[in-house]
């Protein structure tokens, strides 16, 4: 069953000329969603992973869980103010400004291994500022996982050039 056929697409949303790649409708099928976690456990079963970081809100659908299949931890990666205890975060820009990312202090202790997930990677900015969040609490990054990758904005190739290994179950061309 390719995972690809069950995804959305919503032209010029959230902005004219975007053709928006939605999920909700692999997460709605009940087979979709069976096999796009099982083709993640199943790549991942065997390696050495310590916990899922997800990044909000549609990594935490996958990443929980993969990290629940994996028998691993999951960490919440959230948007500013978010998180109830003491947070740690990282700013990146974005087109029109910055934004910041937070995950709990304690979240992920030095040298433990981290897969990070998200359902999509575009141009790659929040996927990079996780990757700084987490290193810089001392994690080791295993892989970034997408569900999707959208090679022509570039993000898998920015992660790559800072060393990062790259996954996705499916890319669509364009934007």
């Amino acid at each position: 069953m390719p995972i690809k056929s069950r995804i959305r697409t919503v032209p010029h949303y959230p902005k004219q000329g975007v053709m928006f790649r939605d999920i909700t409708t692999l997460l709605k099928d009940p087979v979709g969603l069976r096999v796009t976690i099982n083709e993640l456990v199943n790549r991942y079963t065997g390696m050495k992973i310590d916990k899922v970081a997800g990044i909000e809100a549609r990594g935490f659908i996958i990443g929980a869980a993969l990290a629940f299949q994996l028998g691993v931890g999951f960490v919440p990666i959230r948007k500013k103010g978010k998180l109830p205890a003491e947070t740690v975060g990282h700013d990146y820009a974005l087109e029109y400004g910055t934004d910041r990312i937070e995950m709990h202090v304690d979240a992920v202790a030095k040298g433990e291994k981290v897969l990070l997930v998200d359902d999509l990677i575009a141009t790659g900015g929040t996927a990079e500022a996780a990757v700084k969040l987490i290193e810089g609490m001392g994690g080791k990054i295993v892989e970034c996982c997408f569900v999707i990758d959208l090679p022509d904005l570039g993000g898998r190739k920015r992660l790559e050039k800072h060393g990062q290994k790259v996954f996705a179950l499916c890319e669509f061309e364009g934007d």
